[in-house]
């Protein structure tokens, strides 16, 4: 289908005798008319589209300045003004594209000179917009398969995520037969989490779901939200990703970096509010719920450490591959609970910084900014707050892995 967008963005491109731009309902690139000659110099000087083509996604800030105009509620062409402020150096007309009332994407025109004499008012009808209106149609049309499409192999992959051990083998199968051949190649299994699903797409086109032409672009199998993956009762984004060798995982990692970007990614659907978790890459679907155990367990990672996110891998977790596999009710040790109030977190920071430093006082210290002596006695506080002797090694494991399992939430 990649072909037939190129080919009817070409189509609008050549109605206007300017170069358009198609984007899916996220934003993300889909495809876009050649630019050439003083065009060239069009797009230097407007930073949204530059990053649209280059990076092919804009961020989120433009798309709630986009969105604001309330383009996902039009129904006919609009006109959209400059405002250099937000890099939006030149006015955009937006055609929607939407198909049965859903709006599943929109093409982009440079409002300049060229097109200034483009009638938008329907009183006045222009030949030029309504042809470019049913090439957006069209468009429309092709998303919505895709988005169709990509939600019944979500639902097969959901079902397989969430069955009981008796039903697994009916949805495995039910799975591999939609997939075909790709169903016994190599895959990866991603988690994105916290996902937000509330949409008002009749058809499934966002929600829980990135736009429907994600999955195209990206190598990705199938993609689903899996309500009460998380402790706190919230969701997960479950993506199956094709490989071309388990030990390539990098369309995995391509993948994650394209979803964590989404809008409803986050628990406000604020980017760089998730993380995302990658599970051992295996061949075929018969360890996929493990897989999706590891990759959530990794997501869960990557939002406690920072460091190994925001996106982390179920080999590089280490004391999490453990911990995330503990009720939450379990994981704090009774001796330790004192130490986690908000109160005491300069103590919690220093022992865990000593105790991953290997009880070492030297890089402790060196690595909290503070004099040895004050981490002596930081450490005394904590002996006698939690009853623990961090001469023990038992108490330090038992001190460390609480405090790492603490930051799980």
């Amino acid at each position: 289908m990649r072909g037939e967008y190129q080919q009817l963005v070409d189509e609008i491109s050549a109605v206007f005798g300017a170069p358009a731009t198609l984007e899916d309902r996220d934003f993300g690139l889909i495809a876009f008319g050649a630019h050439g000659g003083d065009d060239d110099l069009e797009v230097s000087m407007d930073p949204v589209r530059t990053r649209s083509i280059l990076q092919r996604r804009s961020t989120a800030a433009v798309r709630a300045w986009f969105e604001a105009f309330g383009i996902a509620r039009a129904q006919a062409p609009m006109r959209i003004p400059p405002d250099p402020a937000a890099g939006v150096f030149k006015g955009r007309i937006c055609l929607p594209v939407r198909h049965r009332g859903v709006v599943h994407g929109y093409v982009w025109l440079l409002d300049d000179e060229q097109l200034a004499g483009v009638e938008l008012d329907p009183a006045a009808p222009d030949p030029r917009v309504a042809q470019a209106m049913e090439t957006a149609a069209r468009i429309g049309a092709l998303l919505a398969a895709e988005a169709r499409a990509g939600a019944e192999l979500g639902e097969l992959l959901r079902d397989l995520l969430t069955a009981r051990p008796a039903g697994r083998d009916a949805a495995r199968a039910a799975l591999r037969e939609a997939l075909g051949p790709a169903a016994d190649g190599p895959l990866a299994l991603l988690a994105v989490a916290p996902w937000r699903t509330d949409s008002d797409d009749p058809e499934g086109a966002g929600g829980d779901r990135p736009g429907s032409a994600f999955a195209a672009r990206s190598g990705v199998a199938a993609l689903c939200a899996v309500p009460g993956s998380l402790p706190d009762g919230s969701a997960a984004l479950a993506a199956l990703v094709r490989l071309r060798a388990l030990s390539a995982p990098a369309p995995a990692r391509a993948a994650a970096d394209r979803l964590l970007h989404s809008p409803r990614a986050g628990a406000d659907g604020g980017p760089g509010l998730a993380a995302a978790g990658l599970g051992t890459p295996r061949k075929g679907l018969a360890e996929l719920t493990d897989a999706w155990a590891e990759a959530l367990s990794a997501a869960r990672a990557a939002a406690a450490e920072r460091r190994l996110g925001p996106l982390a891998e179920w080999a590089a977790i280490g004391p999490y591959r453990v911990l995330t596999g503990l009720p939450a009710d379990r994981a704090a040790d009774h001796a330790v609970r004192p130490l986690l109030e908000r109160s005491h977190a300069e103590l919690a920071r220093t022992t865990e910084v000593y105790l991953d430093c290997a009880g070492q006082a030297g890089r402790a210290a060196a690595a909290l900014g503070i004099h040895r002596q004050t981490l002596y006695y930081r450490l005394s506080r904590v002996e006698q707050l939690t009853g623990l002797d961090l001469d023990n090694g038992e108490d330090r494991l038992l001190l460390h892995m609480t405090l790492k399992a603490a930051r799980l939430g």
